[in-house]
């Protein structure tokens, strides 16, 4: 998007608009901006621009992507949606959905479908009452500022949705970064739990080669003593490294040739200057929790061969552990244990943390169900006949007719990816699969809510949680390991309740397990 005037660009930082300056004269067009779109609906500009035009610019430049001229993919879905269809039809399925959930942990059609359809109306109750929320505060500026008043759209809903957070919660993330340094959260916060939780004791190893001097590694010993792995823990960001977040495992537990795992987290955290402490924001102390769940899966992998080992799981149980261990970072006792003044060691104020919690849960109606719209949308896609797949001109219509089937046609909250420029789907490997973060998150919440009604951190939990399921890789079932574990079928309302979408539940609190 061009920008001709830098008053437009009111609300972002001297560095951003300076960017925006330097990609325009790259491209020959001195003296203006230039703003690159994001392969997302919603662009980060969206939340930041005072501009109300250039944000209705912004976002049709957008959603109006890959539907013309020689970008134009509505002809290449079109194709790719007829001949999965097709494959499927061959290989003696339905549908190509049919195809790709036979082998992942839903199954089937049917309980994708199921979950979806359960998921959906409280996220859009949500949205709606969120939308209210945000056009009152539309209504009460132009009525101060004696303007007429506008109705809220797409555009609009990131920029007033962030003031909307303002007001409620007052929240300034670097409040907070003082007490999550770096050394605290791993050593004191996310060993701590797996400790109380799984018997496990972690113990540095300076004497071992690294492939890099910010890594570190740490023998695992097991709760008999005995050694477990290794662990590697690589969390600056380098030149060299890639973007993101992610869990490598270098070697895999194996019974078959007898190796124990060895197993790495690596984030990109910018890397102080000299002497400087390393302090994070909560979203960052989440992730290397995530992380690490996703490092004890493999570090408790006890399988035969290694392809059934640890991580090498379905699509839609793989997040299942990592997100399980998110709830240990907000854990009273956990977090009173890490959270810490990394100058004066006083502990983190409970206001503060309850403002932390409550701002993570606003604006979930929204982000729910722009999430939930892109996954209805990939399951239609994927569950046609080969003989009902429509044409290039048709794909749009097929699209907005998906999301009104599916209650999911709002105008202010449009779908995070259309299917013009819908990568994972089409060329991401993700093509009936985008449903899986929410359905491992299904997973993970309902193991929350079992933690919490038995008591919580406690060693006879961590230990029956990971005879069930962390130990198990992909030995048997894993829908088989969950509901073991579980006692029950995937439940939804866990999930709801966690996201702020419907009322919380009185639970019983339960005897912890005893495993055999």
């Amino acid at each position: 998007v061009v920008v001709d005037e830098a008053a437009q660009l009111d609300g972002f930082s001297a560095s951003q608009i300076t960017s925006a300056a330097e990609a325009a004269k790259a491209r020959g067009l001195d003296g203006k901006w230039l703003i690159s779109l994001q392969n997302t609906t919603l662009q980060p500009g969206l939340q930041q621009l005072k501009n109300r035009a250039l944000r209705e610019k912004l976002y049709r430049a957008s959603v109006g992507r890959a539907v013309s001229g020689a970008t134009d993919n509505r002809p290449v879905v079109a194709d790719i949606v007829k001949l999965r269809a097709e494959r499927a039809q061959l290989l003696g399925y339905p549908n190509h959905a049919a195809w790709v959930l036979e082998d992942e942990t839903a199954g089937s059609t049917a309980a994708v479908n199921k979950m979806l359809a359960e998921l959906t109306p409280p996220a859009v109750a949500n949205a709606k009452r969120e939308a209210a929320d945000i056009q009152a505060l539309i209504d009460t500026q132009a009525k101060a500022a004696g303007r007429k008043t506008f109705k809220l759209e797409a555009w609009d809903w990131p920029y007033y949705a962030e003031q909307v957070r303002a007001q409620r919660y007052a929240f300034d993330d670097d409040a907070v970064r003082p007490y999550f340094e770096i050394g605290n959260v791993l050593e004191k916060g996310v060993f701590f739990a797996a400790e109380k939780l799984y018997g496990l004791h972690f113990k540095p190893r300076t004497d071992l080669p690294l492939y890099h001097p910010d890594t570190k590694v740490y023998e695992v010993t097991d709760r008999n003593g005995a050694l477990l792995g290794l662990f590697i823990a690589d969390y600056y960001a380098r030149d060299s490294k890639q973007g993101g977040a992610w869990m490598n495992s270098y070697v895999t537990q194996s019974q078959l040739f007898g190796l124990k795992p060895v197993v790495g987290n690596h984030l990109n955290v910018p890397k102080p200057s000299e002497g400087q402490p390393t302090l994070l924001s909560f979203d960052e102390v989440t992730t290397m929790f995530h992380e690490f769940g996703h490092a004890l899966h493999g570090l408790f992998a006890s399988a035969q061969y290694p392809s059934l080992s640890g991580t090498s799981v379905p699509r839609d149980f793989v997040e299942y552990p990592s997100q399980f261990n998110e709830m240990w970072a907000s854990d009273p006792a956990v977090l009173a244990n890490y959270a810490r003044h990394w100058q004066t060691g006083a502990p983190l104020d409970p206001a503060l943390v309850d403002k932390l919690l409550a701002a993570g849960r606003f604006n979930q109606g929204y982000e729910t169900t722009e999430y939930l719209a892109s996954a209805v949308l990939d399951q239609h896609w994927h569950q046609l006949a080969a003989d009902a797949t429509p044409d290039a001109n048709g794909v749009v219509a097929f699209e907005q007719a998906a999301l009104k089937e599916a209650g999911l046609a709002l105008g202010p909250v449009p779908p995070r990816y259309r299917s013009p420029y819908f990568a994972h789907v089409f060329s991401g490997g993700y093509a009936a699969g985008y449903y899986a973060y929410i359905w491992s998150d299904v997973l993970a919440r309902d193991s929350e809510s079992w933690m919490k009604t038995h008591g919580g951190l406690d060693r006879a939990n961590g230990d029956f949680f990971r005879a069930k399921v962390l130990s198990r890789g992909r030995s048997t079932d894993v829908l088989s390991l969950f509901r073991a574990f579980y006692g029950a079928e995937p439940d939804p309302v866990p999930l709801l309740e966690s996201r702020g979408l419907v009322p919380p539940r009185k639970a019983k609190p339960k005897a912890a397990p005893v495993t055999p």
